[in-house]
């Protein structure tokens, strides 16, 4: 019985760290609810295998397998297909846009007004009135994109004419063309294609990394 116990229990914390090693190196913070769903499945199932004896080790070694299997391949799905992973990691949502709150969007995920301001408070910022862009994470964390009067002067800085900032959108991601996105911000494949091709960029399989902004313009990485 304790030998058991011992080979579920070593068994067990193997396959922790093959899931940690298929989830990559992610912070606590940047963890969807489906990546805690696969550490309380495993603890499950190695509950139910330690104490309960009619569970052979030869089960307990299936369902582990078969456990990591399908979580390998839902995370090769989740890269590989933009809706499977907006289905299980979720996306981005924009609740203000220049200033203007959506307030359908703001409903639709259940979010209450001083949950919103709490948020803030914790980034330094204690008005609405300060935030030009706002934006709810999949993790559930917020990040902004504060009016240029209220950002903090660094250190070289003068400013005698600060202007806004667009918030950038990543049109390329490890040479696949975001076409929802382009969408979303009132482009096509076409001007895409045309303005990085008088960059010098012609072949977007060569992009790692394209993002742009109305203001900014493009920020492009290609792959070493």
């Amino acid at each position: 019985m304790y030998l058991d116990t011992l080979v579920k229990l070593t068994v067990g914390l193997a396959a922790l760290m093959i899931v940690i090693r298929l989830l990559g190196k992610k912070e606590l913070a940047q963890l969807t609810p489906y990546d805690f769903i696969y550490t309380l499945v495993l603890g499950g199932i190695l509950e139910e295998s330690l104490f309960d004896e009619k569970i052979k080790i030869t089960h307990f070694l299936f369902a582990i397998a078969l456990w990591a299997v399908l979580i390998f391949l839902i995370e090769k799905a989740a890269k590989q297909w933009n809706p499977v992973r907006i289905l299980l990691k979720g996306e981005p949502v924009q609740l203000i846009s220049n200033g203007e709150l959506d307030m359908k969007k703001f409903n639709k995920h259940n979010l209450e007004m001083e949950q919103l301001r709490s948020a803030l408070r914790k980034q330094g910022v204690f008005s609405l009135r300060e935030v030009r862009d706002l934006f709810l994470e999949p993790g559930g964390d917020i990040t902004i994109n504060k009016y240029a009067d209220y950002e903090a002067v660094k250190n070289g800085d003068i400013q005698t004419d600060a202007s806004d900032q667009e918030p950038t959108s990543l049109l390329i991601d490890e040479g696949e063309v975001k076409d929802d996105i382009l969408t979303s911000v009132g482009k096509d494949r076409t001007w895409l294609i045309t303005n990085l091709s008088e960059q010098g960029y012609t072949n977007l399989k060569n992009i790692a990394y394209c993002d742009w902004s109305e203001t900014e313009g493009f920020f492009v990485r290609l792959y070493e």
